[in-house]
């Protein structure tokens, strides 16, 4: 299956609160969408790589993704290496995307830079025809996307493209909820961390809409680019 658009995540629910809205519009718009996911999780605190595995299935229903993969590499000891970035560019080659976007630039969460610097790297790599790829015992071609942008996650990065996602973003916390594990602070039996507590979620709203305020929406999504990006008309922007 050939996508339009195709998010990579080093952990499943970094999608959901980094991109989930800008996913959901997407698809609205006729766009097939899919996510790669890094790693199962299996480092955090809450919830286990059962859990998390099917709380990804809730979360890609509420958004109608239209494929999602996990690649299963090691949560929290990954690297930026041959053996990951060829894992990487087979998924890329395989759902061949025009545009994909991938973790911020850096974060609290260092999983989360070193990621992105996995993602941009293998998305180069990808181009190269003398990277030879197989998936299933079938020759991959090469593909590079024609635009690579981070989401912004914890950490507060100035963004050079905010999307406006006011109509999707009691979607977007749904998807967000889906993960139960994470998010639902009720449960007793297990720890309380820095996400999982009321205000983790409340501080995801207000960021929405501090990204939303800055372009004269209610909630908005904000990106940035490796890259300077163009548009064909200065009416394109707003």
């Amino acid at each position: 299956m050939k996508l339009d658009l195709l998010v990579l995540a080093v952990h499943p629910d970094d999608a959901e609160l980094g991109c989930s809205g800008t996913i959901i519009k997407h698809i609205a718009l006729g766009k097939k969408v899919g996510i790669i996911d890094f790693t199962r999780g299996e480092l955090g605190t809450r919830g286990t790589i059962e859990t998390r595995a099917e709380e990804s299935k809730n979360a890609s229903a509420i958004m109608g993704v239209h494929a999602r993969e996990n690649i299963g590499i090691r949560d929290g000891f990954f690297k930026n290496d041959e053996a990951h970035q060829l894992e990487v560019i087979k998924m890329i080659r395989k759902y061949q995307p025009e545009i994909v976007l991938t973790n911020a630039l850096y974060d609290r969460h260092p999983d989360h830079g070193r990621a992105s610097d996995l993602a941009n790297d293998s998305i180069f790599l990808s181009g190269l025809r003398r990277i030879e790829t197989e998936l299933d015992g079938v020759k991959q071609e090469p593909w590079r996307p024609r635009l690579t942008l981070q989401y912004i996650q914890d950490t507060y990065i100035k963004p050079d493209i905010i999307v406006d996602i006011s109509e999707q973003m009691e979607q977007k916390i749904a998807a967000i909820r889906a993960f139960k594990t994470q998010f639902d602070s009720s449960d007793e039996n297990e720890p309380q961390t820095y996400i999982s507590t009321p205000a983790f979620l409340q501080s995801v709203v207000a960021r929405a809409r501090e990204m939303g305020k800055n372009i004269g929406a209610e909630y908005g999504e904000g990106f940035t680019s490796r890259k300077l990006l163009g548009v064909e008309s200065l009416f394109d922007l707003r």
